[in-house]
């Protein structure tokens, strides 16, 4: 992340300190060959649409012509090499959804997708959840970790509260929940939206990555990918029978930690933060207008930018991209130490 962190930081200081009718200063060496790179990779990895079979957890992703799925390598790419986070934080990951004609470079949501096989979970405690006294625990527990993160050089993360309050659906056997999430010295909001659904065996996760501003559209994409995901037969919740391996949480535990925990244990208490801090952490520039309209023109690319985009010098020569590549989430994200300054 500190790589384009750095790069997107160099040349706002840039733009910003020059008078308005200067022109623009171009990329140093190091910033362009890293932006160059991240072309090729865009045109290096395929996503694919349609019916998507994940043999693992027995499931199928009916993603249509409107998301593109890219496989758990270019899922690793994506998250260690264009984003810089640690490689034990791919581990584990099935892949990630974006939305179709969209890159890991541009402004969009993208989703993590995992399965934790931690058996059965009961959703026997469904009605009887405080969601709000849930919310408390999960604030009240924040110190000890920031006091972590911090001391590894990342900034405090706070969890504000819900942007979504957690739901089931006994129907689908299918949760979903967000949280709005603060990051020290930043005043845009992360938004992580959490989807879950559950099988005989164990539980799919999809994580959803963005910002605060993005709230709308985000929960209205939440709500249709996770309509997306269903188990194969003899995989499904209903499917369960007597002696079944369940799980040591039920649904309350779910929102809690649940399968994530895990995660945590082996990547360390901040491993659950990465991909939060990445993802978030380059949109949080988005509204340095100037700066950020000049990377995109610089990349070629059509998103709705915060301001007018300044065309470039030219360091780099624009080509086509294809428009099914993609980018994502959990989330979220830190970055490596080898990049441009």
């Amino acid at each position: 992340m500190l790589r384009i962190l750095s790069a997107i930081l160099a040349v706002a200081c840039l733009v910003l300190a020059r008078p308005s009718h200067a022109a623009p200063s171009g990329p140093t060496p190091e910033q362009a060959a890293y932006l160059e790179a991240m072309r090729r990779l865009e045109g290096e990895i395929q996503g694919q649409g349609g019916d998507v079979h994940l043999a693992g957890p027995k499931v199928t992703l009916r993603l249509g012509e409107a998301y593109q799925f890219y496989d758990k390598d270019e899922a690793r790419r994506i998250l260690v090499e264009a984003w810089g986070n640690p490689p034990a934080l791919a581990d584990g990951v099935l892949g990630m959804i974006f939305p179709a004609g969209r890159s890991f470079m541009d402004d969009t949501w993208g989703a993590v997708v995992r399965y934790a096989p931690d058996g059965y979970v009961s959703d026997a405690d469904a009605r009887d959840i405080d969601y709000d006294a849930l919310l408390a625990d999960l604030q009240n527990g924040e110190d000890a970790e920031n006091r972590e993160r911090k001391a590894a050089g990342y900034p405090g993360v706070h969890l504000v509260g819900w942007a979504q309050s957690p739901s089931y659906d006994a129907r689908t056997h299918s949760m979903i929940w967000a949280k709005e999430l603060g990051f020290d010295g930043d005043p845009t909001r992360t938004l992580n939206y959490d989807l879950r659904v559950l099988g005989r065996r164990g539980v799919l996760s999809m994580n959803i990555v963005s910002v605060m501003p993005e709230l709308a559209q985000v929960k209205l994409a939440a709500e249709e990918l996770m309509a997306t995901a269903a188990f194969d037969e003899g995989a499904r919740y209903a499917d369960y029978r007597a002696g079944d391996p369940k799980a040591a949480y039920g649904l309350a535990g779910l929102v809690a930690g649940g399968a994530a925990a895990a995660l945590a244990k082996k990547a360390g208490i901040l491993g659950i933060l990465f991909m939060i801090l990445k993802k978030g952490g380059v949109f949080l520039l988005a509204g340095i207008a100037a700066a950020f309209g000049w990377l995109r023109s610089l990349l070629g690319r059509r998103t709705a930018a915060a301001g007018p985009a300044l065309s470039s010098p030219d360091p780099l020569t624009d080509k086509e991209q294809d428009p099914a590549l993609e980018t994502a989430d959990d989330p979220p994200l830190v970055a490596a130490e080898d990049g441009p300054a």
